[in-house]
């Protein structure tokens, strides 16, 4: 249940994410937006069962793990899988 609910926050991120770079006219790369969506799920599903938290909580989880990510993979200089 809480793994749902973060996949829904990641969706939303990930959505947002898409129409600014639609806006910026960039690509859309399918892989980076799926591994939000499936990262968001998992952190959503994590938080949710070990800390017991509520499902409000679980979908920032979802929304704001996603970036907290992405943050680490960028000062890494971790680059998104690009296909095509």
């Amino acid at each position: 249940m809480f793994g749902l609910i973060g996949a829904l926050g990641g969706l939303l991120r990930a959505i947002i994410g898409a129409r600014k770079a639609y806006i910026q006219k960039k690509k859309f790369v399918l892989s980076y937006f799926l591994m939000t969506v499936i990262g968001a799920a998992i952190i959503g599903a994590i938080l949710g069962s070990i800390i017991g938290i509520n499902k409000p909580v679980a979908l920032f989880a979802g929304y704001a793990g996603t970036d907290l990510l992405e943050g680490l993979a960028k000062s890494f200089k971790i680059a998104p899988i690009r296909i095509g």
